[in-house]
């Protein structure tokens, strides 16, 4: 695992908050460097937004965002809006790069590895980022709430050479859309279908697992409703919090910022819910129209 040195981190320079049409990174960490296939490293890293008046000696909390693309691509843009409001809100907030099938030839299985490696390298680094070990939240829309959901539910698929003394599971998560249910008939399980009993977030829920958010169209094709709801009772047999938010006829990726309506009414509501946590303090900022 890769360490962060002190000078890179007084680079992190939290100013005003840009025009959300234009929301970037503050900083680029790198979390973890692995060989591919290929016989060339792979570098791997965490598009950092930092909140006003940000300082390494803080303890603020932080949330790590794993973007969508069906673990073939993607892009940590998906969720740089995201990250620019909660760090205005308080919060350290990344958008994490990982393997994926269609740039890098790897399995599902890297695309887990390398979820559970951000969480570690950052409860790892927290001292040095100024975050608080006990306040990680994870976050992921598709495929990207499918490796959320997996850092806080699956015991397995931990890099080889890692501290694993270190915990990889988050202490809140924040699912979008998720399709966590690989199992038969779920969505993915052609693709994991050795190994889908370990990898299938909806079918390792237990006593550990964090409190949880989940927003979900009522049309979507990847994850029905019914396996929301099998989700969330599972969640409340084991004594956990699952809070489900069903959005009446809307499908796949409804709220993702080109939809700035249903994106601004779902990110109020992940605000209010990291605040229950204490996560943040007072109201969200964000208003509906």
């Amino acid at each position: 695992m890769k360490s962060i040195t002190y000078w890179a981190l007084m680079m992190i320079v939290a100013g005003s908050v840009c025009a959300a049409d234009n929301a970037t990174p503050d900083k680029r960490v790198t979390y973890k460097e692995v060989m591919g296939k290929d016989g060339k490293m792979t570098t791997l890293q965490l598009h950092l937004f930092a909140p006003p008046g940000y300082k390494p000696a803080d303890t603020r909390p932080a949330i790590i965002f794993f973007h969508g693309g069906d673990w073939y691509g993607g892009s940590p843009s998906q969720f740089y809006h995201q990250c620019e409001y909660l760090a205005s809100r308080g919060i350290v907030a990344m958008s994490a790069e990982y393997r994926v099938k269609g740039r890098d030839k790897t399995t599902l299985k890297e695309c887990v590895k390398d979820g559970k490696s951000a969480v570690r390298w950052v409860r790892q680094h927290a001292k040095e980022l100024g975050i608080h070990p006990d306040k990680i939240a994870a976050g992921g829309e598709s495929a990207g709430g499918q490796i959320a959901a997996a850092t806080g539910t699956v015991p397995g698929f931990n890099e080889d050479g890692e501290d694993l003394k270190i915990s990889a599971c988050p202490n809140a998560l924040v699912l979008f859309c998720p399709v966590f249910d690989n199992g038969p008939g779920g969505y993915g399980h052609n693709q994991v279908t050795e190994y889908w009993k370990e990898f299938s977030p909806l079918h390792n829920i237990n006593e550990k697992t964090p409190p949880t958010i989940v927003f979900l169209g009522t049309n979507d094709y990847y994850l029905p409703v019914s396996a929301a709801k099998k989700y969330t009772g599972l969640m409340t047999e084991k004594g956990r919090r699952c809070d489900l938010k069903l959005y009446d006829g809307k499908q796949h990726g409804f709220c993702n910022f080109e939809h700035k309506d249903d994106y601004t009414k779902v990110l109020i509501e992940v605000d209010r819910f990291l605040a229950s946590l204490r996560f943040l303090k007072g109201e969200p900022t964000l208003q509906n129209k």
